[in-house]
């Protein structure tokens, strides 16, 4: 895999440090373990609209990445299929951030 912050993710999902999927990203978000919210564009406009809302609910400040990624693409980067994934530690959501950032400059 070449793209950086697809295989970052990747990273991350074998360190145990994301929560895939709607129920357990909202949980995620919910108990405040989340750091970073990231979307796949072809996710809903419901499911965007719910984790604009969740991640800014009651003063928290939960970044959302909405990306350019496919459902296909971001699952194969974690080898689970899901459309909203939370990323649960600091450090690889600063990294996946500014990974994200890099590559659409």
């Amino acid at each position: 895999m070449n793209d950086k912050f697809l295989s970052l993710l990747g990273m991350a999902r074998r360190s145990g440090k994301l929560s895939l999927g709607h129920d357990a990203a909202v949980g995620s978000v919910v108990r405040n373990k989340a750091f970073l919210c990231v979307l796949s564009f072809e996710g809903s406009d419901r499911l965007k609209k719910e984790f604009t809302h969740a991640c800014s609910y009651e003063g928290k400040n939960i970044p959302l990445l909405i990306t350019d990624y496919t459902i296909t693409e971001l699952s194969a980067a974690i080898g689970s299929k899901a459309a909203v994934i939370t990323v649960d530690d600091e450090g690889f959501a600063k990294a996946l951030q500014d990974r994200y950032t890099d590559r659409k400059e």
